[in-house]
């Protein structure tokens, strides 16, 4: 019989065809049909296979798996959500997500400090008006900037929600997921996020800084997810997505774009062993951030750790960042690139970064070259090898070295990845990623 195994099951070649034209549903159904251990079987339990990246390392990644019953959740808001995080400490935990949850259902109004107005913002702190040498840090809190900032606290308070340790939160279906909220996963252990869409938060209350550029510059906070200073961290088949707020639809003030979302993921603070798979990162600019600073007094917490892993994920029509990389062993193998007219670059190649790259594939449009997938910030070697660029073998660092010798990279990162499940053909790469990538796949 023709068949793959799927969690200890066997399904057959119509089966699996069936599950790719409809999804959980139908694998639910099939495998219940042929195999009556299926009943018993719950995809919030599920952990982390054994070698499946860095997260796997040493304890590897549990999350909530062997929560009892009193702390399984079921929650459709953000009050709800918002009390399971923080209901039983750090006990192990699972909390199911049903539906799309607003963390700022209200709007942006409803988080702004009496009295401010963003027209007196504008009036006060125009180029004109204002200048461009001067920040607007000593602002007293009764000014528009004062008034900006209480609002941006309110909001802070709001849409971020802490993960304690040994907690999975998971989507039930295909649509469930999370509009506009800000995960921080912060000095903790053993976390699994899965099944989710997430629609990059909005700041409403973005900040000019006069003295950033020699125009001035619009600075957002709040990434989708931040994972800080944590360890043995897991995100599975989740979607990122700037949604229903591109930045194609931001307006322009001060001849700036009006910027109003920061990262869909942040790995930084001496982070470590964290497992990104099958996710979608979609549609954004500053995508996902590896290490936040180049400054000794950071490095001396991030050298050693920033262990992270990326396969099969999806990177759709981002700008940069995916990701730009400082200090950690980072591998990323078996990812699809996707890019658009407004491709900066996928990895960025920071100060200490240890990159491996392999047998990816990348989908550029005509007229964006090969050597544009790297963009070297220090001098820092990297292992590229096995990547495929609209479908031909391509070195990337001879093509980027060619191109733009201002830039030179260097090969070799100086370290052989072991934690790897099956690597797959990188030319077989787009048709496998963008069949199983993403959430509302997990049953």
């Amino acid at each position: 019989m023709n068949a793959q195994i799927w969690h200890g099951h066997v399904i057959t070649k119509a089966v699996t065809k069936a599950m790719a034209v409809a999804g959980c549903t139908a694998l639910v159904l099939a495998v219940t049909a042929t195999t009556a251990q299926a009943k018993g079987h719950d995809t919030a339990r599920e952990t982390l296979a054994a070698g499946d990246g860095w997260a796997s390392y040493g304890t590897g990644t549990t999350g909530g798996s062997a929560a009892d019953a009193a702390h399984v959740y079921t929650v459709t808001d953000w009050a709800g959500f918002k009390a399971a995080l923080a209901a039983g400490g750090s006990a192990p935990k699972i909390i199911k997500v049903k539906g799309t949850i607003d963390a700022v259902s209200e709007g942006c109004d409803s988080l702004a400090a009496p009295g401010y107005d963003f027209d007196a913002y504008l009036a006060k702190y125009s180029p004109e008006a204002w200048g461009l040498d001067t920040d607007l840090s000593a602002e007293p809190d009764d000014s528009p900037e004062g008034l900006r900032r209480a609002s941006a606290a309110n909001q802070d308070q709001t849409i971020k929600a802490n993960v304690p340790a040994n907690t999975t939160i998971i989507g039930v279906g295909r649509d469930a997921g999370f509009k506009g909220a800000s995960l921080q996963i912060k000095a903790v252990d053993n976390v699994i996020i899965r099944n989710l869409t997430f629609e990059s938060p909005v700041d409403c209350f973005p900040q000019w800084d006069p003295t950033d550029g020699a125009t001035g510059n619009w600075n957002s906070e709040y990434d989708t997810a931040v994972v800080y200073g944590s360890t043995h961290v897991w995100l599975d088949h989740n979607t990122f997505t700037d949604g229903s707020h591109p930045d194609s639809a931001a307006p322009t003030y001060f001849g700036m774009l009006y910027q109003q979302h920061d990262g869909e993921l942040d790995i930084v603070r001496g982070a470590n062993y964290v497992t990104a798979s099958w996710n979608v990162f979609a549609d954004h600019d500053k995508t996902i951030l590896i290490g936040n600073s180049d400054s000794e007094s950071t490095a001396a917490g991030d050298r050693g750790k920033l262990k992270v892993t990326f396969h099969h994920n999806e990177f759709s029509n981002l700008v940069e960042r995916a990701p730009r990389v400082r200090f950690g062993q980072v591998d990323s193998y078996n990812n699809h690139f996707v890019a658009n007219s407004d491709y900066a670059y996928s990895f960025g190649i920071g100060k200490e970064s240890q990159l491996v790259a392999e047998h990816n594939a990348f989908t550029l449009p005509t007229g964006i070259s090969a050597a544009k997938v790297l963009k070297r910030w220090n001098v820092s070697p990297l292992t590229a090898a096995d990547n495929y660029v609209n479908g031909k073998l391509t070195d990337l660092i001879a093509v980027h070295n060619a191109e733009i010798p201002a830039e030179t990279l260097e090969s070799g990162a100086g370290w052989t990845p072991t934690l790897r499940t099956k690597v797959d053909p990188a030319k077989k790469v787009p048709g496998i990623v963008d069949r199983g990538a993403g959430a509302g796949r997990v049953c």
